[in-house]
C-alpha cells in the first residue's frame, strides 16, 4: 500500500482524524473593526442569482461579496507596508500550504487577562517540555477566544480605549519573525496582534514583522483545544487571488488519534 493510501486508509477510519479549524462564513462573521479615519472590511453576504426560478429553473447559486480579510482568513506578506513587494496570496507556494503545527494553550491566563501578551520566555518554556518549534510549521496560539466568536461585541471586546484582545509582545514578534523557524503564526483572535497593539513600538508587531520576513498568519481559527500540542497537521488552503493580500481559507488539522 503506498504512503497516500495508508493516509487515506487512516482518515477512513478515524486513525487520522481531520479537524476543522475555520469558523462558518456569514453575515454574522465579525470583523475588524478601525478607528475614523481608516476604512474597514465589508461583512460577507451573499446575493442570490437564482434558486431554481425563473432566473435558473433548474439551479441555485450566488454571488458572494466579502473582504480579504474577513472570518478565518490567511494574510499574505504584500499585507503590510513591511513586505510591499513581497508574496501576494496567489504566489504562496502550496508546499508551504501543508505544515506541522506547535500549539501553545495560554487560554487560562487568557481567562484571567485578556490583554495577555505572549513573550519568548512562554515559547522557550513550551520548547522545553515538547521540543523546538517545527521547522517551516506553525506556531498556533490556543487563547479560548473562539468561544467568544459568535457575537461581534463580545469578540472585539473593545471601550473607550481600544480592543481588549490577547496577542503577541513586541519582543515575540520579532523572534518568531527573525529567529524562529516558523513559517507563521495563528491564532483564534479577529487579527494575529493584539487588540491594544495599535500603541505599540512599532505598531502591530505580528503584522509587521512576521509578515515583514516574509511570513504568514492565520486568523479567526476555532477548535484548536481539539489539538495536541505537537504532532498535528495543519493544511491551509485560501483562494489564490492574484494580487490578493488575503483570503478567507479553509484550514483544516490532520490529527493521529
Amino acid at each position: 500500500m503506498s504512503v497516500l493510501q495508508e493516509l487515506v486508509a487512516a482518515i477512513r477510519t478515524g486513525s487520522i482524524e481531520v479537524v476543522d479549524l475555520t469558523a462558518p462564513l456569514s453575515s454574522e462573521t465579525p470583523i475588524l473593526k478601525l478607528p475614523p479615519p481608516f476604512a474597514d472590511t465589508i461583512t460577507f453576504g451573499l446575493e442570490e442569482i437564482s434558486r431554481y426560478d425563473d432566473r435558473g429553473p433548474a439551479w441555485y447559486w450566488n454571488n458572494i461579496h466579502t473582504g480579504e480579510h474577513t472570518g478565518t482568513h490567511l494574510d499574505a506578506p504584500v499585507h503590510w507596508v513591511t513586505a510591499k513587494d513581497g508574496e501576494d496570496v496567489s504566489q504562496i507556494a502550496p508546499l508551504k500550504l501543508d505544515a506541522p503545527a506547535a500549539v501553545i494553550d495560554v487560554s487560562g491566563r487568557v481567562a484571567a487577562d485578556p490583554d495577555f501578551l505572549l513573550e519568548i520566555a512562554d515559547v522557550r518554556a513550551w520548547e522545553s517540555e515538547h521540543g523546538p518549534l517545527p521547522a517551516g510549521g506553525w506556531l498556533l496560539v490556543r487563547t479560548g477566544w473562539d468561544a467568544r466568536s459568535a457575537d461581534q461585541e463580545d469578540y472585539l471586546n473593545a471601550d473607550e480605549t481600544g480592543p481588549h484582545t490577547p496577542g503577541l509582545s513586541v519582543e515575540c514578534a520579532k523572534w518568531l519573525a527573525e529567529e524562529a523557524p516558523v513559517i507563521g503564526v495563528g491564532v483564534e483572535t479577529v487579527g494575529t496582534d493584539a487588540g491594544q497593539a495599535f500603541g505599540f513600538d512599532p505598531a502591530f508587531p505580528c503584522h509587521s514583522y512576521v509578515l515583514g520576513a516574509g511570513k504568514y498568519g492565520l486568523t479567526q481559527l476555532q477548535n484548536l483545544d481539539t489539538l495536541p500540542p505537537t504532532g498535528a497537521v495543519v493544511i491551509a488552503a485560501p483562494l489564490p487571488i492574484v494580487g490578493g493580500s488575503g483570503s478567507p481559507t479553509r484550514v483544516l488539522a490532520l490529527v493521529e488519534r
